[in-house]
């Protein structure tokens, strides 16, 4: 994703809503999600210079959130 297509409410690595309560006017009020949680340093550090610090992490991209993957059979 590049710099230009992020806004607040979009995660900066795949652009899926990142649930940031501080980029939406109605709960601008109330802490962001990720200020209860712990992120890994190495999530931050291996994003790309052009969209760091942009905008916030969805749960997933910010490594709290383990991705479903299919069963076998």
């Amino acid at each position: 994703m590049s710099a230009s297509e992020i806004t607040p409410d979009t995660c900066p690595v795949c652009g899926q809503r990142n649930h940031c309560t501080l980029a939406d006017p109605r709960t601008a009020d109330r802490a962001c999600w990720c200020f209860t949680e712990t992120l890994d340093p190495a999530v931050l550090a291996n994003l790309p210079d052009d969209v760091r610090g942009q905008s916030c992490l969805c749960p997933r991209c910010a490594g709290l959130v383990e991705e479903v993957k299919p069963s076998g059979p």
